[in-house]
């Protein structure tokens, strides 16, 4: 069973495809992680979701009504006079609920913010606004909360405390959550969408999109490493070698049985003096970089073109 899906989610502006064609399937009571380098469409596809935009083309189809829909943008605005319990009571008048000034406190705490509950919200710094936006949010008690960066401007404790808050609604309310930190959405995601260019080029479990990834080695060696370095580059068998500390090798592997049988030879005609070897582990971020075909480029590393 389904609390959001879309059909087809197409949004241009201008000659520009922001959305080209988007089918996501987020079921109820997930947390659905939507993933994306920068200018990818996430943004532009929570808008769409929460009712803040209308596609070009493409359906939307909620499960829940409209009213227990909640919203919360990655940068919100307050009146600067109000103090952090007032907002919250402003926001559950809009939504026409009566909340006691203990559930105000009570919601506050569950962001927190509750030292900062009579502060006037001018004094926010921009991660308080974001814990206060999720509090504004959450107040109304959604079947349906779609966040767009909650914890983008907090230290890391803070976007701890933010995903255990998201991490606690599981199963009560479905969430939708966009995040540049990829362990923030592997440690509390039960689905990922990733977005590339407007296209969504992955959508299901984390742990499925782990399973398949490319195998790795880790080689450890005593240092220098670089003539390792530089014969591995050259191996058909090899897509990319990475050294991110000294004397440990991280190899991403095309042909593992070429692996298998050429990891030796090449050690040996290169001098390397071997301390370890091992399978790597492969994380999101390593994925990440691949399906989107964006992130940190090593010197000795080979694409596919």
């Amino acid at each position: 069973m389904s609390d959001l899906r879309t059909r087809g989610l197409v949004k241009t502006y201008g000659a520009t495809r922001a959305l080209d064609g988007i089918d996501l399937d987020v079921p109820a009571g997930a947390i659905y992680g939507l993933v994306g380098p920068n200018g990818s469409g996430k943004t532009t596809a929570l808008e769409i979701l929460a009712g803040l935009r209308h596609p070009t083309a493409g359906t939307v189809e909620l499960g829940v009504p409209k009213a227990a829909v909640a919203y919360c943008p990655d940068a919100p605005e307050f009146e600067p006079w109000l103090t952090a319990t007032e907002v919250l009571a402003v926001a559950s008048g809009l939504l026409g609920i009566a909340r006691t000034r203990d559930a105000l406190r009570d919601t506050l705490e569950r962001v927190g913010l509750a030292d900062a509950a009579e502060r006037r919200v001018g004094g926010f710094s921009r991660g308080m606004r974001s814990r206060l936006g999720l509090a504004a949010g959450l107040i109304g008690e959604p079947h349906l909360l779609i966040a767009d960066e909650p914890a983008a401007a907090l230290d890391p404790a803070g976007r701890w405390e933010i995903i255990d808050v998201l991490a606690a609604l599981a199963g009560a309310v479905t969430v939708v959550v966009s995040s540049h930190d990829l362990t923030d959405v592997e440690r509390v995601c039960h689905r990922i969408g990733v977005l590339a260019k407007g296209r969504l080029v992955y959508q299901g479990a984390v742990s499925d999109l782990l399973a398949r990834a490319a195998p790795a080695l880790s080689v450890v060696v005593r240092p220098p490493a670089g003539e390792l370095l530089r014969v591995l580059a050259t191996a058909p068998w090899v897509r990319a070698v990475s050294e991110p500390e000294p004397g440990h090798v991280r190899i991403d592997v095309r042909d593992r049985a070429a692996a298998e049988m050429n990891l030796a030879s090449i050690l040996a005609r290169s001098g390397a003096r071997l301390l370890e070897v091992g399978r790597a582990g492969v994380s999101l971020e390593d994925i990440f970089f691949e399906l989107t075909e964006t992130g940190p480029h090593h010197p000795h590393s080979r694409g596919d073109g």
